[in-house]
């Protein structure tokens, strides 16, 4: 641990409809990091866009310590949102951020968070995860910026998060970082955490399956098809990057999920578009073309045959 530095701030600063999970995990871990250690060394603080009271996702209310105006120096400030973007004092929060990043503070995000951060400007030029319900709307918004499926990011000054548990993998490698692996582990224990995740674990997609324990191979399949929506992969070459023959891998697909490869990879590219109609306003027909369709009537076609409603109605139906 830094011996120069008697303690460390973190600062959530919360929007409306926040998740109240991902706050309480992130300073649970940091309240039992102190626990353990047997020091006052992590130290936290609540924020919102005017000091009062907000509304988490579950109903729940949380009263904050300050203010974006009052917020004491932080060393490292978070910012916190899942349920919606459009949220009071959103652009109050905004500019915070951008002052904040000015003055060369590290900044982090929980969630939808990161959707925040990168509108603040903070993200450019960096790595970043966010929840993968939001991923396919992040990338459209934020063409540029490098958005992983991984559970968390740490590029340099800037920590990202997925939602749900990662939080608590991002922060048990803080933890990790500044007391080691013995003190870490006893952290985990304690949550009963069986497994600390790294970043370069992927978050659990959609209907993606749990293949733990399963085939490898398999599991690299979905993770390709996952990663190549807007072109779809072949079946030779899906087959080739695994060693198997076109055969083997429908058997693999039909034993472990159900289901033949070119359904799964259909299904893996309407939940996409899914996610693009209900956060987007883009073009149906972009939508169409970004989740490997050339023709508008058969992605109409296919998208009414899985969700039981045209395109156009879903965007209706989201906006």
């Amino acid at each position: 641990m830094t011996s120069d530095v008697p303690s460390r701030h973190f600062a959530f600063i919360l929007a409306e409809e926040f998740s109240m999970f991902c706050v309480s995990a992130v300073i649970d871990v940091l309240r039992t990091a102190n626990l353990v250690s047997g020091t006052g060394y992590y130290r936290w603080s609540t924020v919102s866009h005017d000091g009062e009271p907000v509304r988490a996702s579950n109903g729940l209310t949380l009263k904050p310590a300050h203010s974006v105006d009052t917020l004491e120096p932080a060393d490292l400030t978070f910012v916190v949102a899942s349920m919606t973007l459009d949220f009071p004092g959103r652009q109050k929060v905004v500019n915070a951020l951008r002052t904040l990043g000015r003055r060369g503070a590290s900044l982090g995000a929980l969630s939808v968070g990161s959707h925040i951060l990168a509108q603040a400007g903070q993200l450019e030029g960096h790595r970043c995860t966010i929840h993968w319900e939001n991923r396919a709307g992040f990338r459209e918004a934020f063409p540029h910026i490098e958005c992983t499926s991984n559970v968390y990011e740490i590029d340099r000054k800037r920590y990202t998060a997925a939602g749900g548990t990662t939080g608590i993998d991002l922060m048990l490698e803080i933890v990790r970082a500044d007391f080691g692996a013995e003190i870490t582990n006893k952290v985990a224990n304690n949550f009963q955490y069986e497994r600390i995740r790294s970043h370069e674990d992927r978050q659990r997609v959609g209907r993606e399956p749990d293949l733990t324990g399963k085939s490898e191979k398999l599991r690299r399949l979905t993770e390709l098809m996952a990663d190549n929506l807007e072109e779809p992969l072949s079946a030779g070459v899906l087959a080739q990057s695994v060693e198997l023959s076109v055969r083997q891998v429908e058997r693999l697909f039909l034993k472990h999920l159900e289901s033949t490869p070119g359904r799964y990879y259909m299904t893996l590219r309407l939940e996409r578009a899914r996610q693009l109609l209900r956060q987007t306003n883009i073009p149906i027909l972009e939508v169409a073309l970004s989740t490997g369709f050339t023709s508008h009537s058969y992605f109409a076609q296919s998208y009414r045959m899985q969700f039981g409603r045209a395109p156009s109605d879903e965007r209706r139906k989201s906006f």
